[in-house]
């Protein structure tokens, strides 16, 4: 268990800007529809997972969708998109955390960030199929798509992006990892009760 102090929750409150700046720089796929966007907004939030523990994480991912749900706003009037976006960004983080958190070594963090990426492409697809495009179907007024229709829209291009989006975001944090691993132990060590 960490103990956060004010200064980690400044910390935590900077690593949220920050996130939230990058998610403003989102971007699409050439092969994927228009409404999936890569951003590097789940790096920030690894970061603060890493030195403050996962809760902290969450909190980065909370604010950071918080923040741009007020600043932004979204076309349905409604989160939908932001809440995807926050659980996309906790079934990376979490796992990648904890499969880290057991070995503390290079090769941790790559078998972390390719556990995070293969939970977060599982467990989108689901809320997708379940969750986030009837809601979508109910706020936009769009008609219902049949069940072979959603799950093709999600083996066709829904897996996949999550998918790639992750690999994406695993080399970016890996290139920062690879530069900082010697800070971040140094950080963390601090951080422990």
């Amino acid at each position: 268990m960490k103990k956060l102090n004010v200064r980690a929750f400044v910390l935590i409150g900077v690593y949220s800007s920050v996130s939230y700046l990058l998610m403003l720089l989102n971007f699409p796929l050439p092969p994927f529809p228009n409404f999936l966007l890569v951003d590097f907004s789940d790096v920030p939030a690894l970061i603060a997972a890493l030195l403050y523990g996962p809760l902290a994480g969450v909190f980065v991912e909370l604010l950071k969708n918080v923040l741009n749900y007020f600043i932004v706003g979204s076309p349905t009037g409604v989160p939908i998109g932001h809440i995807a976006n926050f659980m996309a960004g906790i079934t990376f983080i979490l796992p990648t955390y904890y499969v880290y958190h057991k070995t503390k070594s290079k090769k941790g963090m790559l078998l972390g960030l390719a556990a995070g990426t293969a939970v977060m492409a599982l467990v989108m697809s689901v809320l997708n199929y379940y969750v986030f495009l009837p809601a979508y179907t109910i706020f936009l007024g769009a008609p219902a798509m049949s069940a072979p229709e959603t799950k093709a829209l999600i083996i066709s291009a829904i897996l996949p992006f999550n998918a790639v989006k992750g690999s994406m975001i695993a080399i970016v944090f890996m290139l920062l990892f690879v530069r900082l691993s010697q800070w971040l132990q140094k950080q963390t060590a601090v951080h422990h009760v």
